[in-house]
């Protein structure tokens, strides 16, 4: 699931279109619909009404799953409360992440090859902007819209 908007971040360079365009190529077999919202717990509660016996798992990196977990919510607990409607996946890229232990049934590391680290959207802009190697960290399927777009 892809929001239409981010509500902490916009779009860079690439439009609505343009990353859904890149994920249909390299989907191997997933699913890409557009949400309205997009918070994790909006998301997961438009996917519950679409899917009401879907379990629910958000793949993230290690500093995002920090920022949904340690964000002031401005209410006490709302994290944990979200938990029970979601759980996180979490790839170690740039260091371990390690949930509180109250949080470790529903926050769980992913494990991933080695040499990830690099891999994440904002290295690949920033290597095309520098005029350096950047196809290998994207599937081959999208090399070539990638380059279209940025």
């Amino acid at each position: 699931m892809v929001p239409r908007a981010y509500p902490h971040k916009s779009f860079e360079g690439a439009a609505l279109d343009d990353r859904l365009g890149m994920l249909e190529r390299a989907k191997d077999g997933y699913q890409v619909v557009v949400t309205e919202g997009g918070l994790f717990i909006e998301i997961a509660r438009e996917l519950r009404g679409a899917r009401p016996e879907a379990e629910i798992h958000f793949l993230c990196g290690r500093d995002a799953a920090e920022r949904v977990l340690t964000w002031d919510y401005g209410t006490p607990g709302t994290a944990e409360r979200m938990l029970d409607e979601f759980g996180l996946l979490v790839a170690a890229r740039q260091g371990e992440f390690s949930p509180p232990a109250h949080l470790r049934s529903r926050v769980r590391a992913l494990a991933i090859a080695s040499g990830f680290d690099d891999h994440s959207s904002s290295e690949v802009r920033r290597r095309i902007a520098a005029g350096e190697p950047w196809e290998h960290l994207v599937p081959e399927s999208i090399v070539d819209l990638v380059r279209r777009i940025y």
